[in-house]
Formats: C-alpha cells, sequence, structure tokens
C-alpha cells in the first residue's frame, strides 16, 4: 500500500489533464492572472456572465505531485511504519479535497449549506489522520511494547539494541 500511494498520487494528476480539456472541475470565477476562460457552454447555471473561473483541476495536480513527492521524500528518509504512507496518502488527499470543494461551483448535493462531499472529505481525512497515528504508535512485530520489563522480553528484542 507504501509503495501504491505516490502511483495513485500521479495518475490522479494526470487525470486532472483531462479535466482541462473537458472545461470541467473547476472553481469559481475570478480575475487571478491564472483564471480559466471557459467556454459559455460549460459554465453552470447563474455563471454565465463570468468568464474566468478557478481551476482547481490545475490546484489538484500541483497539490497531488507535491503531495507524491512527499511521500516519497518520507519513504526514504524517515521511519514510517506501513502502511502509514498510504494513511498519509489518505489524509492528505481527503484534506486538500475539503479545501477544493470550499471552491467549486459545479452542481452538487448540499447538506447543512455545504457540499455532501466536503462532509465525506472532513470524515475521511480524520479516519486518515486516526489510522496513521494508530499505525505509527503500536509496536512493531517482535519488539516488546514499552514498559515490558528486561526479564519479559524476547531474547531477539535485547540483542537488536546491541
Amino acid at each position: 500500500m507504501d509503495a501504491v500511494a505516490p502511483a495513485l498520487l500521479a495518475a490522479q494528476a494526470i487525470g486532472r489533464v483531462g479535466n482541462y480539456f473537458n472545461q470541467e472541475l473547476f472553481g469559481g470565477p475570478t480575475s487571478l492572472p491564472w483564471g480559466l476562460e471557459i467556454a459559455p457552454q460549460f459554465r453552470p447555471p447563474g455563471y454565465v456572465q463570468y468568464a474566468t473561473f478557478q481551476p482547481t483541476f490545475l490546484y489538484e495536480l500541483i497539490f497531488d505531485l507535491a503531495l507524491a513527492a512527499a511521500l516519497v521524500w518520507l519513504g526514504h528518509h524517515r521511519t514510517v511504519r506501513p502502511p502509514g504512507l498510504f494513511a498519509l496518502y489518505v489524509t492528505g488527499y481527503s484534506a486538500f479535497r475539503i479545501f477544493e470543494e470550499a471552491l467549486r461551483v459545479d452542481p452538487s448535493e448540499h447538506f447543512l449549506g455545504l457540499r455532501l462531499n466536503m462532509y465525506v472529505a472532513s470524515a475521511v481525512a480524520l479516519g486518515g489522520t486516526a489510522w496513521f497515528w494508530q499505525t505509527q504508535r503500536r509496536p512493531r512485530s517482535g519488539t516488546p511494547a514499552p514498559g515490558t520489563p528486561q526479564a519479559m522480553r524476547p531474547a531477539s528484542a535485547s540483542q537488536d539494541r546491541q
């Protein structure tokens, strides 16, 4: 799972390029210099008078590649117990989706004034955070739990420290 996480992010980033050509999954109107011009037939109802929109798929493409690079770096430079990198992928991607959903204007189901996707992303981000925390705090197999008396530790555990 840890080895797949950066590749999934790279694949998702490549998929976002299709959103550009399809003129879909963009955010609200903007006057920013990188605003994306959307053809009138692709603009959602109520936004026909605006010409440029937030390119949320571009933001996601950049974020996906940055998170993939961060996961590869963490995997090589830090001790992250499996499936910790995958849990970080789930957490990071979902947390970014909360931001992205706040910008988007395409039709979506709403609940209590927010897009349903924001609730799902929030729940998954919290779940991913808990999953990462749980995987990083459990002892490795064969390693005694903290506080285990020396006499109860397996011989291999005391030899590992020498």
